[in-house]
């Protein structure tokens, strides 16, 4: 589903900063893998290779089977269906329900009324708000509002969930909240790459994937508290 190979990343003209060095990993199809890292580590950097917001300097990045480096600009909405991504703050609109705010992301990809009538309320209760359809953002809790943008993510039915610091506008109680909801939708076949700096979080899940970030390297890649957890 994600291959990195042998991916280099430098920002900058004449002075030059390494993001990435040599990173290599293979997340599979239906895999949830965390990727964990300081601030600065690199952990952007490698979100932001896999949706083309950026090129790689050198290596590959693999993604659905496509070489993301030699898509062309005019397919780039296209691939980027195939991803449901969810930030840190939410990014919801504040003058739309909660049904609307989820059926904008199928509604500027020209999907029929028809589906959308059928896939909001779906993905609504997928997340536990369908009964919270018609309220506002401002009405709802943190939480809440993670959750609708979590359900955006999903309208598009996308065979890869990226969740960049989805839990780093809540408390934690409803941090584990949203990475069990995360876990139940990586069993139903959806392949989820969490970014997160929070260590203690992720400690509790572990029969997910952990991939270390630090300085731009990769330094530990398996399986949490498994005995292949470093590199």
């Amino acid at each position: 589903m994600v291959r990195f190979e042998h991916v280099s990343k430098t920002y900058g003209g004449t002075d030059q900063q390494t993001a990435l060095q040599d990173v290599s990993f293979h997340i599979q199809k239906g895999d949830f893998a965390f990727v964990i890292g300081a601030s600065g580590a690199g952990k952007s950097t490698i979100l932001k290779l896999i949706l083309r917001e950026e090129e790689a300097t050198s290596g590959r990045v693999i993604v659905g089977g496509y070489d993301v480096g030699a898509i062309k600009r005019s397919q780039l909405p296209y691939f980027r269906r195939g991803i449901g991504v969810v930030f840190q703050d939410f990014r919801l609109i504040p003058t739309m329900t909660v049904y609307d705010n989820v059926a904008f992301a199928l509604r500027v990809t020209n999907v029929s009324t028809r589906i959308i009538k059928r896939r909001v309320p779906y993905v609504l209760d997928l997340v536990g708000l369908l009964e919270k359809a018609k309220r506002y953002p401002e009405h709802l809790s943190g939480g809440e509002q993670q959750r609708v943008a979590l359900a955006r993510a999903l309208a598009n039915n996308p065979s890869l969930l990226i969740a960049d610091e989805p839990t780093g506008n809540i408390d934690p109680l409803m941090s584990m909240d949203i990475v069990e909801l995360l876990t139940e939708i990586n069993k139903c076949g959806t392949t989820v790459l969490m970014v997160t700096h929070e260590h203690e979080l992720v400690s509790k899940f572990r029969k997910h994937r952990l991939i270390a970030i630090d300085n731009g390297h990769v330094i530990a890649d398996g399986r949490i508290g498994g005995r292949h957890a470093d590199k």
